[in-house]
């Protein structure tokens, strides 16, 4: 293998460097008055609280499944179906599952020290506030990224060399080596599913309860430090839409680049890098698209009050995709050699590198729908708003609706992007597509987590009581924040699509078959169970998120009825009670959504078959992409909507404001939608994801007896011998394997 494969880890490497530099920097801005500190500090011990507790009972739930892998590691099989793996598949796991949540850990330790100086920012200009507010965000962008690169590149270099040096590609070496490396990103998957559920669950939990009492009934803002729920709901913002995308995106970028290597193993060619360019592409792509990001970044910059905030973050995401774009080009055209072949489907170099421009093509269309499904000012927020103006019941129809419109465009772009990348490079095609779309991950993450920043400095603008024009400021970016955070998810959502179809084509050929035939009973039976699961994954969602607001409604409304002064700002509220309340809820009830994920392939694997699980992992995969989109675009124009009412907004001819009975109904709206957005809709594409590589990692040790091996079958020669009194006669007959199955029989 050639030593450019060095130059993986050397980017993530980059990437770390400059997560330190930009760290310090957002380190050293001004912080505010003791004030703000003091309110920033809660923020900050709540979210580091939640973080040690969610740890604590991950901890509990990764050891023992890193025995298990320890243990399956050891086995061998049999001769028909021999198993490539490794006890190592456990260490794997460890380092993905502690990786993901360091990744976590940097975005939420930077966006508890970016709220405090965004707001600060915030008194002086609208573009000093943008610079901090998004610094803190590539802080993070760049962190998981670098992480991602750097741990897999590591990796593959590391189990290469014990496990393959000096073997071919597709040599059985080279399988136990990529298998091994599969436990990597199922660690990082695991751990990204139960952050991102219970970050979910807490911060929405949070939110409902000081919407509903704060809010609704005592008539103060969201964020007024009267609200005892307001900590909370700010702690949230940062494990939640912070450290659990952090991990969510983190899981993603592995599992993607995981695919297509997996597929890429199967590849035999002939190159200048020892046969291993299709498994080298992918890797060195995620790389040229972390370096893309980094300079992209200094490409979000505004000059004036009135310049657009969401101008500036769409020039910085598409200067990260024409970067990608070139550098791509060059990578593939230089790496690979002419012609490919997988699973007997031939294509090009060329065909390759459209593949990759599909994919990022689908990226930015996926993020331009779901920008104006959720944005200000466009026509599903504006009928939103419109339903607003005869009550609640036809706000939350409203918002129904615009969520389930809003699926229409987004298949059918994640469609034509499937099509056209398997018809320009096959199986390898549609994998390397989704490379492509995650090549600009760490810009992508890093326009997302600008949001909850922006969120957290308005909300401590709110409750210091600073004037007037900074909270405006602030509320400026929130709502670009709102709509970023909603493009994020669909991105993350068209990916693990993209995703999941490369990891079930890698799993269909480790366990053995060459179809999922839904005529057979068991099969179809699968189908229905696996498009299921979404929706009893999201009830479990919603259920906790309701739960736990229940008892944070009442928690505030003890609070003001038994805490004399807290409206006249005499006493200060007992904002520690809600955290806890949001902390313990959400530890407990993100165990069993995520148990659904990881036992589900396991159970029917083993019991029913490849074939019934791969019917599962196709119904989940469909019905688990249509309702991430839905509830997620459902969710961000609701809270829209609201926000929308700031300014005010016209209905009917007459305008309408902040307490009227309009933005009543749509605090109702917004409410609903929480869970939506912010919880189940979001964990969907990992949800996929991670039931897709359970089965790649279960796949030997239920795949077909006899037909393991997943490379291209040799014709099988007979010799025929035909004795006669006068004549022998030799005949040499080439049957292939169906034909010899159906001989026996």
């Amino acid at each position: 293998m050639n030593s450019i494969v060095y130059l993986v880890p050397a980017f993530g490497a980059i990437g770390l460097l400059y997560t330190a530099w930009r760290f310090n920097w957002v380190s050293s801005q001004p912080a505010g008055d003791a004030n703000m500190q003091k309110l920033s500090g809660y923020i900050a011990d709540g979210a580091i609280a939640f973080l040690k507790a969610e740890w604590k009972i991950l901890a509990y739930f990764a050891i023992p499944t890193a025995l298990v892998l320890g243990y399956l590691g050891t086995q061998e099989g049999t001769p028909e179906n021999p198993i490539h793996s490794s006890p190592l598949i456990a260490v794997a796991f460890l380092i993905g599952a502690l990786l993901s949540a360091t990744a976590g850990y940097i975005g939420m330790k930077v966006a508890t020290k970016a709220n405090v100086r965004t707001a600060q920012a915030a008194r002086t200009s609208l573009a000093k506030a943008l610079e901090v507010s998004f610094t803190g965000g590539s802080v993070m962008g760049m962190g998981v990224a670098g992480l991602a690169v750097l741990g897999l590149g590591g990796l593959f270099i590391l189990f290469y060399n014990l496990f393959a040096a000096g073997q071919p590609l597709t040599s059985d070496e080279m399988k136990t080596a990529i298998e091994v490396l599969a436990g990597f990103s199922l660690g990082a998957e695991s751990i990204a599913l139960f952050a991102r559920v219970g970050g979910g669950i807490y911060t929405k939990a949070a939110d409902v309860g000081a919407d509903l009492v704060g809010k609704v009934e005592a008539g103060i803002p969201e964020d007024d430090v009267r609200n005892p729920a307001t900590i909370a709901d700010n702690v949230g913002d940062n494990v939640g839409d912070v450290a659990g995308m952090g991990a969510d995106l983190f899981g993603s970028y592995v599992a993607t680049i995981l695919a297509t290597m997996v597929l890429g193993q199967e590849i035999d060619v002939t190159d200048n890098y020892g046969g291993f360019s299709p498994v080298l592409l992918p890797m060195l792509i995620a790389g040229v698209g972390l370096l893309a990001s980094l300079v992209s970044t200094f490409f979000v910059r505004i000059k004036s009050e009135t310049s657009s905030v969401q101008n500036a973050l769409n020039i910085g995401n598409w200067a990260s995709i024409i970067i990608t774009f070139i550098a791509s080009y060059f990578l593939v055209k230089n790496i690979l050699p002419e012609t490919l072949n997988l699973r007997g489907f031939a294509f090009t170099s060329n065909g390759v590198f459209l593949a990759i421009v599909v994919g990022l093509v689908v990226g930015a269309l996926m993020s331009y729908i779901t920008e104006y499904y959720t944005a200000m000012g466009k026509r599903p927020v504006l009928s939103i708003i419109e339903k607003s103006g005869t009550g609640h019941a036809t706000n939350i129809i409203g918002g129904l609706a615009v969520g389930m419109e809003s699926t229409v465009l987004p298949i059918i772009t994640l469609a034509a992007g499937i099509i056209l990348s398997y018809k320009f490079a096959g199986l390898y095609g549609v994998s390397i597509a989704a490379a492509g779309m995650m090549a600009t991950t760490a810009m992508q993450l890093a326009i997302d987590a600008f949001g909850p920043i922006a969120d957290n400095a308005g909300g401590i603008a709110e409750m210091s009581q600073l004037p007037s024009e900074v909270r405006g400021r602030t509320d400026n970016l929130d709502a670009v924040g709102n709509t970023t955070a909603a493009t994020g998810k669909g991105f993350a959502i068209a990916s693990a699509a993209l995703t999941s179809l490369a990891l079930f084509a890698a799993f269909v050929g480790i366990a053995g078959i060459t179809q999922i035939d839904i005529y057979k009973a068991d099969v179809l039976a699968g189908l229905f169970v696996g498009g299921m699961i979404p929706f009893i994954f999201s009830a479990l969602c919603i259920s906790a998120v309701g739960k736990a607001a229940m008892e944070m409604v009442n928690e505030v409304r003890r609070q003001f009825r038994e805490i004399p002064g807290i409206m006249e700002y005499k006493a200060e509220p007992e904002y520690e009670k809600c955290v806890a309340i949001s902390t313990e809820a959400s530890i407990k009830q993100m165990i069993l959504p995520g148990a659904i994920a990881l036992i589900v392939p396991v159970l029917v694997g083993f019991t029913m078959g490849p074939e019934v699980l791969g019917g599962v992992l196709a119904g989940v995969t469909v019905s688990g992409v249509l309702m991430g989109i839905f509830q997620s675009n459902a969710g961000g124009a609701w809270d829209n909507a609201k926000k929308s009412f700031e300014k005010g907004v016209n209905i009917d001819g007459q305008m309408y404001y902040k307490k009227s009975e309009p933005h009543k109904a749509s605090v109702t709206g917004d409410t609903v939608g929480d869970p939506f957005k912010d919880t189940s809709g979001p964990s969907m594409n990992i949800l996929i994801k991670l039931m897709s590589i359970v089965s790649l990692v279960i796949a030997p040790y239920i795949a077909v007896k006899g037909d393991h091996s997943h490379a291209t079958k040799a014709p099988v020669e007979i010799k025929v011998e035909n004795q006669s009194a006068s004549l022998t006669k030799a005949t040499a007959i080439k049957l292939d394997k169906p034909t010899l199955t159906s001989l026996s029989k």
